[in-house]
């Protein structure tokens, strides 16, 4: 194995991460930060106010966006395979 092919794989292992995680954490901040905005506009600073609409944020985008991303790690793990056979020691 060659270093190029070594940071070829953790770059593609990095990026399909970045690619499953962005969705969660972006509606993740958009929410917490509408809540954010909410909060101070009527004052209300109870602190789990924030935690349950964001769960249920996060979780509602990992059910829509389920189909997608298991589509992308299957791209990824045949792409693995197929770097298998590549290998020699």
């Amino acid at each position: 194995m060659t270093p190029e092919f070594a940071v070829t794989i953790v770059r593609e292992t990095l990026w399909t991460a970045f690619l499953l995680g962005a969705p969660m954490l972006f509606a993740g901040l958009i929410a917490g930060v509408t809540i954010s905005i909410l909060q101070s506009a009527t004052q209300i600073q109870e602190m789990t106010l924030t935690f349950i609409p964001k769960i249920i944020v996060v979780v509602g985008v990992m059910i829509f966006m389920m189909p997608w991303m298991i589509n992308t790690l299957l791209k990824f793990t045949l792409m693995i395979y197929g770097y298998i056979g590549q290998m020699s020691y």
